[in-house]
C-alpha cells in the first residue's frame, strides 16, 4: 500500500429519517470531509471536501452520488455533516457522523499481503460500538474488480434522529 496512486471512493447512497428543518420537511445535502494528519512534519490537518447535491423536500433521500479523494498518509477519519438548504439564511444542521478509515486500510494491507483473490472474499468485520457511529456491523470486502469495499449506516449525532447509508471503495493503482 505504500507506493502508488490511492483513490477513495465515497458513494453517499440515502439518508434515513432525517430531521426536519424547515416548516414540514427539509432539503438536505451531505458535507464529506476527509482529513489527513500531520501534513509536511507539523502538526497540522488538512481535508479535502466535497458536497452532494441538494434534494428538495425528503426527509429519506436517495443521493447514489459518489465523490472521490486522493489518499494521503497517515489518513484520519471521514467526517460527516448534513444540512438543510435555506434560501434566506445560513443553512441548518441536520446532524453530523464520522467513520475511522483505519479498519478500510488494515483490510486493504492484509489482502495485499495474503495476495489477490478471485472473487468476494470478506477480509474484516467492524462492529457498532461507544466510540463509533455505526448503526449495525460492517463487512469489509475485496471485491472482483480488486477494491477493498466497506457498506456501511452512520448514526447521525447531535440530533433526534437520521442515519446515512455510505460505500466505501479504497483502490489502489500502480504509479507510472
Amino acid at each position: 500500500m505504500g507506493e502508488g496512486l490511492r483513490l477513495l471512493k465515497i458513494t453517499v447512497v440515502r439518508g434515513k429519517t432525517l430531521v426536519i428543518r424547515d416548516f414540514k420537511s427539509s432539503d438536505p445535502y451531505v458535507v464529506v470531509k476527509l482529513g489527513n494528519q500531520n501534513v509536511s512534519m507539523i502538526h497540522l490537518t488538512v481535508y479535502q471536501t466535497a458536497k452532494t447535491r441538494v434534494i428538495n423536500s425528503c426527509l429519506n433521500p436517495v443521493w447514489n452520488e459518489e465523490l472521490n479523494f486522493t489518499l494521503t498518509e497517515p489518513l484520519g477519519l471521514l467526517n460527516l455533516e448534513v444540512f438543510d438548504k435555506d434560501v434566506w439564511k445560513a443553512d441548518d444542521k441536520m446532524g453530523k457522523s464520522y467513520l475511522n478509515l483505519q479498519p478500510l486500510v488494515s483490510a486493504a494491507r492484509l489482502r495485499d499481503i495474503l495476495g489477490s483473490s478471485c472473487g468476494e472474499t470478506a477480509l474484516r468485520k467492524v462492529m457498532p460500538e461507544r466510540d463509533n457511529c455505526l448503526v449495525r456491523e460492517s463487512i469489509i470486502n475485496n471485491n472482483v474488480n480488486g477494491e477493498v469495499v466497506q457498506n456501511v449506516w452512520l448514526r447521525l449525532d447531535g440530533v433526534e434522529s437520521g442515519e446515512l447509508e455510505l460505500t466505501i471503495k479504497l483502490i489502489t493503482r500502480v504509479a507510472s
